[in-house]
């Protein structure tokens, strides 16, 4: 589990006003934005992405691939220990729910259905992001 000192604690009324309402509805109320719809699912750059809601580094460049799901996708996270990962029993589906590990916002999905090495496929909201290009 995440180190609580180093946790991200804010009001609703900070979340609010620091964040955009996508990144809101994603990062703070679970949300999903429509496939095929976020700025970073087809962006060719380089760079590392980063947590929208806290800057905490989240996944590579080098670990994203086309899945054609309609979202983001990355093979593995940047540092393991910055996502943290929860069972989703929502929309009558199981799955597995990545969040980030510094200010407990909600990512995307994880699935098992990636490519090698890991097999994972970490289908990850645009909002929920930020690019730091290289």
């Amino acid at each position: 589990m995440s180190d609580t000192k180093t946790k991200v604690h804010k009001s609703d009324a900070e979340w609010r006003k620091e964040l955009t309402p996508m990144q809101y509805a994603v990062l703070r109320e679970k949300a999903t934005e429509r496939p095929f719809t976020g700025e970073y699912e087809h962006d060719p750059r380089k760079g590392t992405y980063v947590c929208a809601g806290c800057g905490q580094t989240l996944f590579d460049s080098d670990a994203k691939f086309d899945s054609g799901c309609g979202w983001p996708s990355f093979s593995q996270p940047a540092v393991e220990s910055h996502v943290d990962e929860e069972r989703d029993i929502s929309h009558g589906m199981i799955r597995t729910e990545v969040l980030c590990s510094k200010c407990d916002g909600h990512l995307g999905h994880v699935f098992d259905d990636g490519p090698g090495p890991t097999g994972l496929r970490y289908c990850i909201n645009s909002a929920a992001l930020k690019l730091n290009p290289k």
